[in-house]
């Protein structure tokens, strides 16, 4: 699905991914983990196509598609979705509108007929149903005086409503509670499917007791230096990144 060969990036001159090598398959869950700084949330940018980062080397296609040929908008119609770190409000765009439009115009690319008003709803009242977010948040404007956590709910709705074959999902469990961070896991959780993959990204291990990866990735100083089951993310709990940082340096002695 996603096959990403020696990339590199940049901003500003300054070079943050310095050779990454990830593939993705189909019913996977990946987790990247790192300390601040390593290039977790550029790696999310890249791939979604944020245009403040350079790509200076390397390739990522996905599904066979170059995905360099494709811009933010194309991205997202062919089934990648991020999951922002810091979703931002939208005052004055009603959530109902805003989906409507979004799962409107993914079916256009997808050469499918628009959902009429009823179907739509009723797509709206599963999806609800399904990552458990109260009716008072999706009656409203997008985000417009959500909590942190209420917000991240939002992220795990709209994933619900577009069905992405490839989530990001950039350090969701950011500032949630523990009750929070069990719905938007238990909502991740209820969406994987066989033919759909998901990158959760994180500091923390304690998302990943509730979503269970496939494989976690360290990725430390622009690349990814140790990869492994879930043990690995019990293990970084237990001694921290600072034993990544020896583990590299004597490698490179």
């Amino acid at each position: 699905m996603l096959h990403i060969k020696n990339l590199h990036a940049s901003i500003d001159g300054k070079e943050i991914l310095r050779g990454i090598n990830l593939d993705v398959n189909p019913g996977e869950i990946h987790a990247i983990m790192g300390p601040n700084g390593s290039g977790k949330s550029t790696l999310a940018s890249v791939l979604t196509g944020r245009d403040i980062f350079e790509v200076t080397d390397g390739e990522i296609t996905f599904e066979g598609v170059n995905l360099f040929d494709l811009n933010p908008e194309d991205r997202s119609r062919s089934g990648i979705f991020l999951g922002f770190q810091y979703p931002i409000e939208i005052p004055g765009v009603s959530m109902v509108n805003f989906m409507k439009t979004a799962v409107n115009e993914h079916r256009k690319f997808r050469g499918q007929k628009a959902m009429t008003a009823g179907e739509f709803l009723q797509l709206m009242r599963d999806k609800k149903a399904l990552v458990e977010i109260d009716s008072r948040l999706t009656n409203r404007s997008v985000n417009e005086g959500f909590s942190g956590g209420e917000k991240k709910k939002n992220e795990i709705f709209q994933m619900a409503m577009l069905e992405p074959k490839l989530a990001i999902l950039d350090e969701t469990d950011s500032g949630l509670d523990i009750d929070a961070l069990r719905i938007v896991a238990n909502g991740v959780n209820k969406l994987k499917r066989p033919d759909n993959a998901t990158i959760v990204i994180t500091h923390y291990q304690r998302l990943l007791d509730y979503i269970v990866p496939d494989f976690v990735h360290v990725l430390y100083n622009g690349q990814i230096v140790l990869s492994a089951g879930k043990e690995l993310a019990l293990e970084l709990e237990e001694k921290g990144y600072d034993w990544i940082k020896k583990e590299v340096d004597q490698v490179q002695i």
